[in-house]
């Protein structure tokens, strides 16, 4: 459980690193592709970095992301193949961590960072009253789609790691 929970964190923090170091440093559009379509019109296409490096600085903290998400997947199943998990522990363990990450989604990026804070107009001036509590609940069918197809992707990972 221990182990779970440790991976979860590791999903969240590398999660939240992803989102910072696109939408504060690299300032790409085209990773905005989950963004609300009113904030992707209000937003200018950035050609320019915000300081000297910015890019550079984003993508050692995207790197770092996926690092972490990496890690946390090896030491979940890491630990499952050493404490000699079966299907439904890796399956729990996973499905766990996923829908974890998912509330997180929900509750931390779509309605604080979104909503409530001043996230994303700190870093786009022009997303002021674009952004606010009305936008939450934008992608409800898209966390729904999620938390359905999280089951079998779970149950496919799991099945290979009982094969290890």
């Amino acid at each position: 459980m221990a182990i779970t929970i440790i991976m979860a964190v590791m999903v969240m923090a590398a999660y939240f690193l992803l989102l910072y170091g696109v939408v504060g440093f690299v300032q790409d559009k085209r990773f905005f592709g989950s963004a609300p379509k009113e904030n992707l019109a209000a937003i200018p296409d950035k050609k320019e970095e915000r300081f000297h490096g910015a890019h550079i600085v984003g993508w050692i903290i995207i790197a770092i992301a996926l690092l972490l998400f990496v890690g946390a997947l090896v030491l979940g199943v890491w630990d499952g193949v050493k404490n000699n998990f079966g299907f439904l522990n890796f399956f729990g363990r996973f499905i766990a961590v996923l829908y974890v990450m998912e509330i997180y989604d929900i509750f931390f990026f779509d309605w604080y960072l979104l909503c409530r804070s001043g996230f994303f107009p700190h870093f786009y001036p022009e997303l002021k009253g674009v952004v606010g509590p009305h936008m939450f609940g934008y992608n409800k069918k898209q966390h729904f789609i999620h938390f359905l197809v999280y089951i079998p992707a779970c149950a496919v990972i799991a099945w290979i790691c009982t094969l290890l």
